[in-house]
């Protein structure tokens, strides 16, 4: 683990570039399967559920049997953890709806916005070496709280052809209302065009590996939206001199675990700092069950050293990450400035770990410098926001001559003729 210091900023794209599998016919297999589900459906599903997950399935959805059976097996401990993070997700979300605010912006003219939901969204829950349930929490609550009417999951099944008792509970428990066993590209083109037991949705939600995030950025050319382009999980973290190693070791270390592909950056003012915390991420490394898949993460990732602030800063906001940690004294010297972020984790006591699971903020957040332009999904990512006016008698007389200039320097008679009707109207 080679320790870069002061690295010159013409460096900094190299540094900041995040690792990608070489893939170039994924454009090809993407569309091709979104074109056999389009015309195939259901049998196109089950045949490459067959070839990817080894699963001969006789019915895609999940039955209500299935869903007690499944639920039944889920600790109480487990449950009641999850019920947990259920309130604090739900508090958090609640408090970002918007409230009806009538403005007047001319005499007799009323403006205001009301939030709507998206009335059917799917949500797509990897399974693979980790089952995020956790992710059913983020998306599925703030999607009831919405008032989505439908709410599609779709999972890819076990070897067995169930589906992970613990992703049960948490559909279960926020509301989700239909559960299918699919997963990979096959089950985003399931929700993009819909089959004779995969309804259609208006939005598609949830991570997945570059098939998947390739899949949702084919949906948007097929008329669906998605929550962002997310990838690979990606952390960095700011230590000063002053940080524990143990605690700083366990963040890298907890993003690492999530894939061969995540990415983790260490930023530090002093050597001594990233030197102590390097042989702290060995150590834990030795004994960590994904020790294989943490250690190709590793290998991605990157020790840091930059003295100066400023140039600390900028280079936070360069690398625009998913997930920022501050292990720092003073976090006030950097908050005001960090323009680039998914999700900011302040202090040594706040791993990012609290904000994947029961903090109550969201954990679908943009990777791969995303971050730049993108939000996390919040409850705007549920809604849409349809605006309203009202004018008065008053109103358009007020308003009314500058749209008809206005509209006849753009050379649009029928704009300007819909505001003189109503003014000659008036005038008589």
């Amino acid at each position: 683990m080679e320790i870069v210091k002061n690295p010159a900023r013409e460096n900094w794209a190299s540094l900041t570039q995040r690792p990608a599998k070489k893939a170039a016919d994924l454009g090809k297999i993407i569309s091709e399967v979104f074109e056999n589900v389009q015309m195939n459906g259901d049998q196109a599903l089950k045949e490459y559920t067959l070839k990817f997950d080894k699963v001969k399935l006789q019915n895609l959805q999940v039955t209500e049997e299935e869903t007690l059976k499944g639920v039944a097996q889920v600790s109480e401990d487990l449950k009641a953890a999850m019920d947990l993070a259920k309130e604090n997700i739900k508090i958090f979300h609640a408090s970002q709806f918007i409230s009806k605010k009538v403005v007047k912006t001319s005499p007799g003219v009323e403006c205001w916005q009301e939030m709507r939901p998206i009335e059917k969204v799917g949500l797509y829950i990897p399974g693979g070496t980790a089952p995020l349930f956790s992710t059913i929490l983020m998306l599925g609550i703030p999607a009831k709280l919405a008032g989505c009417k439908e709410i599609i999951l779709c999972t890819p099944p076990s070897a067995d052809g169930t589906i992970n008792p613990a992703i049960l509970y948490a559909a279960q428990l926020v509301g989700v209302t239909t559960i299918f066993k699919l997963g990979g590209v096959q089950a985003i083109a399931a929700m993009t065009y819909g089959t004779e037991s995969v309804p259609s949705v208006y939005k598609i939600f949830g991570p997945g590996n570059q098939f998947v995030t390739g899949a949702k950025q084919f949906a948007l050319t097929q008329g669906v939206a998605i929550d962002m382009p997310a990838g690979p999980s990606e952390l960095m973290v700011v230590a000063d001199q002053l940080a524990l190693p143990e605690f700083v070791a366990s963040d890298l270390l907890s993003q690492a675990e999530h894939g061969h592909d995540s990415q983790v950056i260490c930023l530090a003012n002093t050597v001594e700092s990233l030197e102590a915390i390097q042989k702290e991420v060995a150590a834990q490394l030795e004994v960590l069950p994904r020790k294989e898949m943490a250690t190709s993460a590793i290998e991605n990732s990157q020790f840091i050293l930059i003295e100066n602030l400023k140039d600390q800063i900028d280079f936070i906001n360069d690398y625009a990450p998913e997930h920022l940690i501050l292990n720092v004294v003073n976090e006030d010297l950097y908050l005001d400035r960090i323009m680039s972020a998914g999700s900011v984790f302040i202090g040594p006591y706040t791993p990012e770990s609290a904000g994947d699971y029961a903090s109550g903020t969201n954990h679908t957040l943009p990777t791969n410098a995303y971050a730049r332009m993108y939000s996390g999904v919040n409850m705007d990512a549920f809604t849409k926001k349809i605006t309203f006016q009202k004018i008065s008698e008053e109103g358009i007389q007020f308003i009314g001559p500058a749209i008809e200039l206005m509209a006849e320097a753009e050379g649009l008679e029928a704009h300007k003729n819909a505001v003189t009707l109503r003014l000659k109207n008036l005038e008589n």
